[in-house]
């Protein structure tokens, strides 16, 4: 407490705008319970393939970068890896009351979703049902599709109205500083140019003679489209999934209106390492040599190039300090406009 002017200053720190709001920590402590128990379901599915596949602990760690070296066999894949890897980030943050957990478990529960969902068209098939009880693995899967549903809306129902709409009385604004409202455009931008590109890259392929484009679609929404219990998620699926996000995420961080900064570090670095696994097969395979031989080979290497370019960007960015500014700016721009 100091004097100004004979008048009482209270120059105690406020509240750290970069940590939820007391009020919301049970929200957070519950996304990420929630979160680590589906990372550990995976991770329990990863070790498993592991075990019954031919190879050894050595391949498989060699084949998180190297396509080459991952074994056929396994039960999951580089996108479940992925998604382990952001859901235990998130709830590592979730448990450490970082405001920046609530767009990413979002984001997180909104994948899962959607997976849940795909299974459940799926069920909607007899043989694929069938599949569950004649499978040996088929009531593990089946329970851990179930614990997907159940994680993705307990993940959904807590951390949505765990807003920031107000602390210390006022109303918190959103982020209008220059800088943050800078960095987020940019953001915005790059996920969109990507989402652009994936989407041309698609239509291309959907559009190639012979290509069967109802059964890619079906493939999509529908889990029984394989006809295995195969938990690692579907190539079409992944790809439209990552165009949708991609695009949305792009349209929220363009506009600035809210702080998605989670969201867009989890996904991007996600992305990244997605990509990375694709250079390091374009690598071994001495595709490099070959690919502007075709117009479509040099697409697909400028397409790959500029993800590389973009996530890692957007991973920087979202990191850094400037980014994080955009809460306090919001903070002290309400405080100032309300007095």
């Amino acid at each position: 407490m100091a004097m100004q002017d004979g008048a009482a200053l209270d120059v105690r720190p406020g509240p750290d705008p970069a940590r939820a709001a007391p009020e919301h920590h049970g929200a957070y402590h519950t996304a990420a319970l929630f979160l680590a128990l589906y990372a550990t379901a995976l991770i329990g599915w990863t070790v498993y393939g592991i075990i019954q596949g031919d190879g050894t602990a050595r391949d498989f760690v060699e084949g998180l970068f190297n396509p080459g070296a991952s074994p056929a066999s396994q039960l999951v894949g580089p996108w479940e890896w992925a998604f382990t890897a952001a859901l235990l980030a998130t709830a590592g943050l979730a448990l450490a009351h970082r405001r920046l957990a609530r767009s990413a478990a979002l984001l997180c529960g909104f994948l899962l979703l959607a997976l849940s969902v795909r299974e459940v068209v799926g069920l909607f098939d007899a043989a694929y049902r069938d599949r569950y009880g004649t499978d040996p693995l088929g009531g593990w899967a089946l329970a851990t599709r179930a614990l997907g549903l159940v994680v993705a809306v307990t993940v959904l129902v807590a951390m949505f109205p765990a807003t920031e709409r107000w602390r210390s009385g006022r109303r918190t604004a959103p982020p209008s500083g220059g800088r943050p409202r800078r960095l987020s455009r940019i953001c915005g931008v790059l996920f969109l140019v990507m989402a652009l590109a994936r989407l041309a890259l698609t239509v291309r392929d959907l559009t190639t003679p012979g290509m069967d484009t109802a059964h890619y679609l079906r493939s999509v929404v529908d889990g029984s489209s394989l006809g295995t219990l195969n938990l690692a998620a579907s190539g079409e699926f992944t790809t439209v999934s990552s165009v949708v996000v991609l695009l949305v995420l792009g349209v929220l961080a363009l506009r600035a209106r809210r702080d998605i900064r989670g969201a867009l570090l989890v996904f991007a670095a996600m992305q990244l390492y997605l990509t990375v696994r694709t250079v390091v097969w374009l690598t071994v395979t001495d595709f490099f040599n070959q690919s502007f031989e075709t117009p479509e080979g040099a697409l697909s290497m400028a397409t790959t190039a500029y993800a590389l370019a973009a996530m890692t960007s957007v991973v920087v960015l979202a990191m850094g300090r400037g980014f994080g500014a955009s809460e306090a700016y919001g903070e002290e721009t309400a405080a100032a406009g309300g007095e």
